[in-house]
């Protein structure tokens, strides 16, 4: 099978296809219980990104399990921001940066690197997977927003507030844009070696950005997301993921990606409405109604479907990633169920 051919792919093109193609954000991870026996054995999550074998079984484990049309590579946003010169940590708690940078000498300090040369793991492991894959299943590189990297890279992990990355924002705005031109340089490389070792598309997460206002959205991240998308143009399709994202779909739709992903708050129907054919939509099957019995799953995935009633252009996702204590049998009857709906 041509990639181009492959379901999502076509949908993404917005072609009338038989059938919604599935796949969920964070689909590998701790919810299953061979994800959690790659990771003892590697003993730990970076060491499960850093080497190709365990990275690519857990990408590949959801796909067996379940078939969804879609496989993501199994990584983190964070690892570029390691890769230009951050110390990462992964714990208990989450990720951190313990030394975040703050000032124009430590931003001066990050590096724009050449990821084949820095970050051959996800080559690699990009490659492993394809050759593990059905056929017709796509394989989805990814990388987090500039906004998205800044947040860390200035607070030094998550934060509510966000405090840190505010001040830089409203009080240093040319030390923030050379932050945000690194980081677009870099997310633009990162995502075309991605491709370039075998990725089908590539998925751009914002995880923060709906935490700023609208107008703050247009100034602070907006032009370097839209630098990211333009810096991919005919090279793969693009889907744009920012959470609680419902004040700006405007402009998200504006920017010119093959796809917008949905979070679970914010009305298909209306966003396809608002969409007017210039991008296929993605979601936006609240991730906590997982946590319902199997038969309720399947009653509310065929409810989301028949809200988009056929539409082309429609990729069936979460409005954000799989909890860790989902029961995969809630999984299954959300994959089931979108299999079983054709158009």
């Amino acid at each position: 099978m041509k990639p181009q051919d492959r379901l999502l792919m076509r949908a993404l093109r917005r072609e009338t296809t038989e059938r919604a193609p599935v796949w969920l954000m964070r689909q590998a991870g701790r919810y299953l219980p061979e994800y959690r026996a790659v990771r003892k054995e590697a003993g730990g999550f970076m060491e499960m990104i850093r080497e190709p074998r365990y990275a690519a079984e857990v990408t590949i484990q959801p796909i067996r399990r379940f078939g969804m049309d879609a496989a993501i590579l199994f990584s983190d946003i964070l690892v570029p921001l390691e890769a230009m010169g951050m110390k990462l940590i992964f714990d208990d708690h989450g990720p951190s940066l313990p030394v975040p940078v703050r000032d124009r000498a430590a931003i001066d300090g990050l590096r724009v690197v050449e990821p084949a040369a820095t970050m051959p793991f996800v080559g690699e492991a990009l490659k492993l997977t394809r050759a593990g894959l059905p056929d017709e299943t796509a394989l989805l590189g990814f990388c987090g927003a500039p906004f998205t990297l800044a947040s860390y890279a200035i607070e030094g992990g998550t934060s509510k507030q966000f405090s840190y990355l505010r001040k830089l924002m409203y009080l240093d705005f040319a030390t923030f844009s050379i932050l945000m031109d690194k980081l677009a340089e870099e997310v633009i490389a990162h995502l075309r070696y991605q491709v370039a070792s075998g990725a089908d598309a590539v998925v751009l997460f914002d995880t923060w950005a709906g935490s700023l206002t609208r107008a703050d959205y247009q100034r602070y991240a907006a032009p370097w997301t839209k630098r990211v998308v333009d810096g991919l143009a005919g090279v793969a399709p693009r889907v744009i993921f920012a959470g609680e994202s419902g004040h700006f779909l405007d402009d998200l739709l504006a920017m010119g990606a093959e796809g917008v992903a949905l979070d679970h708050r914010t009305s298909l129907s209306a966003a396809f409405d608002r969409a007017a054919g210039r991008c296929a939509l993605q979601g936006n099957f609240d991730p906590a109604a997982l946590f319902a019995s199997p038969q309720e799953v399947q009653r509310r995935t065929h409810a989301l479907l028949d809200e988009v009633a056929g539409r082309p252009g429609h990729v069936l996702n979460l409005g954000h990633g799989v909890f860790k204590d989902t029961d995969p049998e809630s999984v299954g009857a959300f994959v089931r169920a979108a299999k079983e709906r054709a158009r």
